[in-house]
């Protein structure tokens, strides 16, 4: 960090400019000095402010069914983002709102979204609300771990507690691997499920 904001400094400088005599066409091709010629831009406001994560789009098998979904696809520039995943016995969406900027190593998120499940048999649906804890091991998706408890239909007599551990560890720059480890919870069933997929990050 501290390098950037010395080469900021530096390259306002008209002093170290002169001696530096830049080619113009150097300056022409280089999207960042146009920039910086402009304005000397606030690195560390930008750091906190870049995402630390990535969207992605899943695609995976857990409990002996295919999964496919979409995870933290941002709303404009907030801190909103929407997820939402389906599998036969398990689908439904949720927004999140990262309390933290979305450049910090660690965030967490309260959960609202809709939620159908299927336990013994029995269909299990509601509005489903929680939190979500983000560890960011590796910046843009390279490694993280997210731990999320929410409640499915909370306060009814069909209450399901959903508890989700993931991992995603990235393979290249647009390709992921993920695990999710997830406690269903309820008085008609408690099931604990394993599922492994991959994600591409556009």
């Amino acid at each position: 960090m501290r390098t950037l904001i010395f080469g900021s400094l530096l390259l306002t400088s008209p002093a170290y400019a002169a001696e530096l005599d830049l080619n113009p066409k150097v300056i022409q091709n280089s999207p960042v000095l146009q920039r910086w010629q402009k304005q000397v831009p606030n690195v560390t406001e930008e750091i906190r402010n870049d995402p630390s994560f990535r969207p992605r789009v899943r695609v995976g098998y857990s409990a002996s069914e295919l999964q496919v979904g979409i995870e933290d696809l941002r709303i404009d520039r907030t801190n909103f983002t929407v997820s939402a995943n389906y599998q036969f016995s398990n689908w439904g969406a949720d927004l999140r709102y990262y309390v933290r900027p979305l450049g910090s190593y660690v965030n967490v998120a309260p959960v609202i979204g809709y939620r159908h499940l299927k336990a013994q048999g029995q269909s299990i649906e509601g509005v489903n609300i929680g939190i979500r804890a983000l560890f960011v091991l590796s910046r843009g998706g390279g490694a993280d771990i997210s731990l999320t408890q929410s409640w499915v239909a909370p306060f009814g007599a069909d209450e399901t507690g959903l508890t989700t551990l993931s991992i995603g560890y990235a393979l290249t720059h647009n390709l992921r691997l993920s695990t999710e480890f997830q406690r269903q919870n309820s008085s008609i069933d408690k099931e604990s499920r394993f599922g492994i997929g991959l994600e591409w990050m556009p």
